[in-house]
């Protein structure tokens, strides 16, 4: 199933409300969460700094087609965590919880850290604790947009 019904789907039996920005309201949203195995995985040992480093890279080149920019750098990923096997977990938000292509862009996340060498095994989850606000941007990205 394309990954656009499932969360089309997810939000149906949610209590997400839809066209409400982030405004900081308490949610009660079932968590949105993609697992898969690593298209390169390790042969053997992983240096999970570099892994790591490339994780960060390959989360740079996912954008947000409403705001010219990566998912990164606007704060959209609350945490990236590799151990040394190679498994990486993802905890990420989206602007608002009514984003259009909300199971787009977390399939595309998804499918880009799957790609980087040495990934073993990725979980992405699609959260909405803390709520995404501008603070989370990195000062690059809040320049970019003309927000300092």
């Amino acid at each position: 199933m394309p990954v656009d019904e499932e969360f089309e789907k997810l939000k149906d039996k949610s209590k997400l409300r839809l066209n409400v920005l982030n405004t900081g309201a308490a949610k009660e949203v079932e968590p949105f969460t993609l697992e898969g195995e690593g298209t390169l995985p390790p042969q053997g040992s992983v240096d999970f700094e570099q892994v790591e480093r490339e994780v960060i890279s390959a989360l740079r080149t996912v954008h947000d087609p409403e705001i010219p920019l990566n998912i990164y750098d606007l704060g959209l990923i609350y945490a990236h965590d590799v151990n040394d096997e190679g498994d990486v977990s993802i905890k990420m938000t989206l602007t608002a919880p009514g984003c259009p292509v909300a199971g787009t862009l977390v399939g595309n996340v998804h499918e880009s850290v799957r790609r980087v060498r040495d990934v073993r095994h990725v979980r992405t989850e699609l959260v909405w604790d803390p709520p995404w606000d501008r603070e989370r941007m990195s000062e690059e990205a809040r320049l970019e947009l003309g927000l300092l």
